[in-house]
């Protein structure tokens, strides 16, 4: 099998053959593809065929009911939808400057970073640019990741879960991100001054991150450093909204950033357990593809994010 030149590669694929190897990857029906296409069947077939000449092994299987992506089909469709995405990002960019707007910005966050520190850059970057269209995406690290991978986000606010993600994104840190064991103000145990040991609290139901996510797995390791099991009577959320709204409704505990609960606390919504629990903060930052530069305003959103740390770090140089 010969290699795929890159100016050759260049020279031939085209958008539609993307849009083509996107949407049959998508449907796995050449019949659904087709008519998503507005394209005859045959017409879609002798497109394919083109294409998979050109890459010199087939994309797609031709089973009976589907067309799953072969081994190397599956990279070929993943290709595609980042460009199609990178392309869509593009033109959405295009057609707002040329509307007179200031672009377009697609921004994900942690729960902690979208309780202070993404909410006011935005507000910062809404004043210099008022017709800024901004897109907020709200999940875990590891959903973020695969986000910027898919060119869906620009930037995203997060932590490293695996060693691997090292290489594929630059992290530039905005601080340490500490917890707290949170219970609402009408749980019997809110407002006692006693402390309690973990063991005393698996009595009581939990509301937690999913497995897997950062703030579950040290809750794990500490729970095990202590030699205690983790609770099993449990409620598991990635949403904030029913996070919240489960621990104000039931004696439920909940471990949270303190970033996210200090509103509460403060509005004495939410009352902090004395427990022997201690969980050492995990420094968050901004995640970015690795070796690529940002735009324009995205690069201008992300020094935005970063200001407080490095007021924090000048102050410190001060003294």
């Amino acid at each position: 099998m010969s290699e795929i030149s890159f100016t050759s590669f260049c020279h031939w694929l085209k958008f539609r053959h993307l849009l083509l190897i996107d949407t049959l990857g998508r449907t796995g029906n050449m019949h659904l593809a087709a008519e998503q296409m507005s394209l005859s069947q045959p017409a879609l077939s002798k497109m394919l065929r083109e294409i998979e000449n050109q890459f010199g092994f087939p994309l797609f299987e031709r089973l009976p009911r589907s067309m799953p992506p072969t081994a190397l089909g599956s990279e070929v469709v993943r290709y595609a939808q980042i460009a199609l995405n990178d392309a869509r990002g593009f033109v959405a960019r295009i057609d707002s400057l040329r509307a007179g707007g200031h672009g377009h910005l697609r921004v994900g966050g942690i729960f902690a970073a979208t309780a202070v520190a993404l909410p006011q850059a935005i507000v910062r970057i809404k004043k210099r640019w008022p017709l800024l269209s901004l897109e907020v995406v709200e999940q875990t690290s590891d959903h973020l990741m695969e986000m910027l991978k898919a060119r869906t986000l620009d930037l995203a606010i997060g932590r490293f879960t695996e060693p691997q993600q090292l290489q594929l994104f630059d992290f530039r840190p905005m601080g340490p991100e500490p917890f707290c064991l949170v219970v609402n103000c009408r749980h019997p145990l809110a407002g006692q001054t006693q402390r309690y040991s973990l063991g005393e609290l698996l009595a009581w139901p939990w509301i937690l991150y999913p497995q897997g996510t950062p703030i579950r797995r040290q809750m794990e390791e500490a729970f095990a450093a202590a030699g205690v099991a983790t609770p099993h009577n449990t409620v598991e959320t990635i949403s904030m909204q029913t996070f919240l709204q489960v621990l104000q409704g039931g004696p439920m505990i909940g471990m949270l950033p303190e970033a996210m609960a200090a509103a509460h606390l403060h509005g004495g919504l939410l009352s902090v357990l004395n427990t022997d629990l201690r969980l050492a903060p995990q420094e968050y930052g901004v995640l970015t593809r690795r070796g690529e530069s940002l735009t324009g305003i995205a690069r201008e959103f992300m020094a935005l994010l970063l200001e407080p740390e490095k007021e924090a770090e000048g102050a410190l140089a001060e003294k």
